[in-house]
């Protein structure tokens, strides 16, 4: 659901400039799927909708990581590439999908003849009849044309001849917009998936960079960040109401691929004040919206990508607006050694609250004085 920012960076994960020139040529890996699937009713609000089978074709390019990077070894080489996806609903009160989606797909087990793998993917997605309230009321899935998309896949290819290859995945699809606007339900669509992929080079070959340790493993950090949504309050209020969050966290890189992270943040979440004035009693004292919580996170490192995850509880919180505790799921990439941008979702109890836009910064271990 979180993935704007791979967009931007997917490219730069099949190989850094510094390497590339001892790496082998990373291959491509071309590929044409068909899908079949069901709505999956997760809540009673879309039991209307859950009437049709979707079908979908997908095109995608991937490029099958070589060394050029430390992480590629790290996790045995994956796959990194761009799909796009077509989904008809074959019902009028959503109508079709449109997505683009940058991924990685980590491989459990590859031979000369087969590759079982997971691919993980987040991005863009376009409905085209979205929840209106003259004209497609009906539509509790989304009311935004402009949606995220999150999948979830294993795939598993078997090689036909030396360069074409038989695709059979199992997948879960997911599309909401966050919250961003209502209704907002979001749809989720388990999918049989089945097509080809054209090998450039099947059995690629893989340079080792060694296993020497990153320089960062075993030092600490701390960041500080500030992030803006806008969260639509309910279907009746139009108005999109501003959300600010401030974030401060002491990290540590455990190993190779993980940073674990404690922080404190506080949050000022504006569409409060509209849920108050509709339920207050005139003259009843207006309690505090701003909140505070504490949390732990875990970063999991792709070169300069993480995606992070928190689990946060709020230990100020005048006003009861939700669960005592929340998640966050993000992208983060660093464009330089200090400077960092992340996408998150906030949830509460499963439910998307709000989609945050965060920049901040990292000071690194040697500029608090420690050392290892």
């Amino acid at each position: 659901m979180l993935g704007w920012l791979l967009l931007a960076v997917a490219p730069a994960l099949a190989q850094t400039a510094d390497s590339a020139a001892v790496a082998p040529r990373a291959p491509w890996v071309l590929g044409a799927y068909a899908q079949g699937s069901i709505v999956l009713q997760h809540t009673y609000a879309i039991k209307h909708l859950v009437t049709s089978h979707p079908t979908g074709f997908e095109l995608n390019v991937q490029r099958q990581t070589t060394g050029a990077a430390p992480w590629h070894q790290w996790y045995r080489y994956p796959k990194v590439g761009l799909a796009l996806t077509y989904y008809d609903f074959h019902n009028p009160i959503v109508g079709s999908i449109f997505a683009v989606s940058p991924y990685i797909s980590k491989t459990f087990s590859r031979g000369p003849k087969h590759d079982l793998s997971f691919r993980l993917g987040a991005g863009l997605a376009y409905l085209t009849n979205p929840y209106d309230r003259v004209a497609n009321h009906r539509n509790t899935i989304a009311s935004s044309a402009l949606n995220a998309t999150m999948q979830l896949r294993v795939e598993y290819d078997y090689a036909l001849t030396p360069h074409l290859g038989l695709l059979l995945g199992l997948a879960l699809n997911h599309y909401s917009n966050g919250a961003t606007s209502k209704p907002n339900f979001g749809v989720n669509l388990p999918s049989v998936v089945l097509g080809l992929n054209y090998h450039q080079q099947r059995t690629a070959p893989q340079f080792a960079s060694g296993n020497v340790l990153p320089a960062e493993v075993g030092t600490n950090f701390l960041n500080v960040g500030t992030s803006l949504g806008f969260k639509q309050r309910t279907a009746g209020d139009p108005q999109k109401y501003l959300v600010n969050s401030l974030t401060l966290a002491v990290g540590r890189r455990v190993n190779r691929k993980s940073n674990l992270l404690l922080g404190a943040e506080g949050f000022y979440d504006r569409s409060l004040l509209g849920q108050l004035d509709d339920t207050l009693r005139a003259g009843a004292p207006r309690p505090d919206v701003k909140k505070i919580g504490l949390f732990v996170g875990h970063e999991l490192l792709f070169g300069r990508l993480a995606v992070v995850s928190h689990l946060g509880f709020y230990v100020y919180a005048p006003y009861k607006s939700s669960t005592v505790y929340y998640e966050r799921l993000g992208l983060k990439y660093h464009f330089t050694e200090y400077l960092f941008g992340a996408i998150d979702l906030k949830i509460h109890r499963g439910a998307a609250d709000v989609i945050e836009f965060k920049v901040g910064a990292r000071l690194p271990a040697h500029a608090l004085g420690h050392s290892r």
